[in-house]
């Protein structure tokens, strides 16, 4: 007897659409596009929050050292009162500090030294009303290295506005200093030419003859694209040598003039002149043709 074969049963099927996962794969390209552009401003708003800690703590530092300067001066003041009145030496000096340490333990800032700075600091600024404005918006340890490095009046009224202007540390202030800025700018005052000078008036202040480069580190032998090369390569001191107003726009940076492409070798912008500011580079000595070249420009 043959079995009888059986069928299995037919499992009917749901008819799918041909393009039922568009939609679906549409959306994913649409969401993979989206998500950057989401991280980015998610970045910025991040961004917003750290500028205004950055901003606030800018604000704090200020007002903490325009309260120190202000006891500082204060100190200085009384020092040097009592040293008129009740003549009062170092060997109270050296007992006041002691004092101090007893009633305020952990307090820095009071040694005998620094007292007699406190009233060396009073006793330089307190009958000037042009500096004493000045030395209120630097902080302490910049006042000391003025102080204790600036000969003549006019030097340290320079250096103090200077720094203020510039916004140097006081390392960068050290430097200027040891570099003898002062006495260059007496020495080599900026070639500017009449048409810079009624332009922009305050041009005089903004540039400078002779620039110090030592930070670079070249080599006498230097080429025109080591130069180039160092200079972009310590971007931040290079602008710290130029002035705080200075902002980078680029390097090689392409113009046109009469159909021909011709390349600046540095190209700023500064925000107190409102104007641009192109800077050819030379390692050989100053030719007029140098200068024609920049004015073709």
């Amino acid at each position: 007897m043959t079995p009888k074969r059986t069928q299995a049963p037919k499992v009917a099927k749901k008819a799918r659409p041909k393009n039922a996962a568009a939609p679906a794969r549409a959306e994913q390209k649409r969401a993979k596009r989206a998500t950057p552009r989401k991280a980015a401003s998610v970045s910025a708003s991040f961004d917003e929050v750290v500028a205004l800690i950055r901003e606030s703590r800018a604000r704090a530092f200020k007002n903490v050292n325009k309260a120190l300067i202000e006891l500082y001066w204060r100190v200085g003041d009384y020092i040097e009162q009592k040293i008129a009145s009740d003549g009062w030496g170092k060997g109270t000096i050296v007992a006041l500090s002691e004092h101090i340490q007893r009633a305020q333990p952990g307090v820095r800032g009071f040694s005998p030294q620094n007292l007699w700075r406190m009233r060396q600091f009073h006793q330089t600024y307190s009958r000037d009303s042009k500096l004493s404005p000045l030395v209120r918006v630097l902080p302490w340890a910049h006042n000391l290295v003025v102080l204790g490095r600036t000969g003549s009046r006019q030097e340290t009224e320079f250096y103090l506005r200077r720094a203020v202007r510039e916004g140097w540390t006081r390392r960068e202030l050290e430097r200027q200093i040891r570099s003898g800025l002062f006495e260059r700018s007496l020495a080599q005052p900026p070639k500017l030419s009449p048409v810079v000078r009624e332009l922009h008036p305050g041009a005089e202040t903004v540039f400078r003859d002779s620039y110090m480069l030592e930070f670079l580190g070249l080599p006498e032998d230097h080429s025109e694209a080591d130069l180039h090369s160092g200079l972009i390569r310590h971007l931040g001191r290079f602008i710290n040598e130029l002035g705080r107003d200075f902002a980078f726009i680029g390097s090689q940076y392409p113009v046109q003039v009469g159909g021909r492409d011709f390349a600046l070798d540095l190209l700023f912008f500064h925000r107190g002149l409102n104007c641009l500011v192109a800077i050819e580079l030379k390692v050989e000595e100053f030719q007029p043709e140098h200068l024609g070249k920049l004015q073709f420009y």
